[in-house]
């Protein structure tokens, strides 16, 4: 197995920037995909740092270009292609629509900017209807998010930084995750605590108003 990754790696850094971006857009789209373009961008960065970022710009673009094409396969193909796709564990779209429905588009956030399979996340956005300009938004702020951290790191520290890379992008993820996790809570407990003060039921409704009315009088 890893001498086919190290041919498919080898087969895109000869076409050079379109091999760049061609890998990015498949690992974006086909699960089970081998090579994230992490490898490929990490070399051409230490080749050439003047242009790291200029490297992380066309993966971005590329990967979010493959996103898309996930999308229309799940917008299209629906559950059925999912489940053929996942046949060894049909439960995966569940868990997906589990994380959609508590964390929203940030759930596409964390898949594109953390190691989960950020293709699951754009064939299941398409089936789940997830708008598809905010899908695009969350894609760019993720993907993109991840691959200048690449390149801007590589670009600074050079080969001294580079078996630490993965360890980096943990970090960040964790911290990410993290904020957005308690984003949620703060806005579940406000709407708890507006949902208990106000009347639930139609009695609760006119005491409230005899209530008003007997104040005023007063």
């Amino acid at each position: 197995m890893h001498e086919i990754i190290l041919h498919i790696n080898n087969l895109f850094q000869s076409f050079g920037l379109p091999g760049l971006a061609i890998n990015a857009g498949l690992e974006s789209c086909l699960p089970g995909f081998p090579l994230p373009p992490d490898f490929l961008l990490i070399g051409m960065d230490l080749a050439n740092p003047n242009k790291a970022l200029f490297y992380a710009f066309i993966c971005t673009i590329g990967s979010v270009s493959g996103g898309a094409i996930g999308y229309g396969i799940g917008y299209f193909g629906g559950r059925p292609f999912f489940n053929y796709l996942f046949r060894k564990n049909t439960k995966k779209l569940n868990s997906v629509e589990k994380l959609y429905e508590k964390y929203g588009s940030a759930a596409v956030f964390f898949s594109a900017f953390t190691p989960i399979p950020y293709n699951i996340f754009t064939i299941a956005s398409g089936i789940l209807k997830m708008n598809f300009f905010k899908f695009i938004g969350v894609s760019i702020l993720g993907r993109g998010g991840r691959f200048f951290l690449v390149s801007t790191v590589l670009m600074l520290f050079g080969e001294t930084i580079k078996q630490y890379l993965n360890f980096v992008i943990i970090a960040v993820s964790i911290v990410i995750v993290l904020f957005f996790i308690l984003i949620y809570k703060k806005r579940t407990s406000i709407v708890k605590s507006e949902s208990t003060t106000l009347p639930q039921t139609t009695d609760e409704v006119t005491q409230h108003e005899n209530k008003e009315v007997s104040n005023a009088d007063n």
